[in-house]
């Protein structure tokens, strides 16, 4: 029988992404902290919008298939964290 893991210490985790701009104008977005995480979008805002979906509907799919959870949604994380965001200038 598969041990089952919950979110119920860890409400939200802060997920590593990569966005790579395509030839064709839009950009990628992965995770090297959720394997099977791709998003796609207009944006970078939009991309990574997208991948915070995907990152919630892959621990929904290990939920409901008593897979084991990224690593990164297991550790309990506390305090201050930095971040890097978007910010349009034209």
């Amino acid at each position: 029988m598969k041990r089952q893991e919950h979110l119920t210490e860890v409400e939200e985790a802060a997920i590593r992404i990569r966005v790579e701009t395509l030839k064709n104008g839009r950009y990628l977005a992965t995770s090297p902290d959720v394997p099977g995480l791709v998003a796609e979008g207009r944006s970078i805002s939009e991309t990574v919008e997208i991948a915070q979906g995907v990152a919630r509907k892959i621990v929904e799919s290990c939920r409901e298939h008593g897979d084991p959870l990224p690593l990164v949604f297991r550790n309990k994380r506390r305090g201050n964290r930095e971040f890097r965001i978007p910010v349009a200038v034209s």
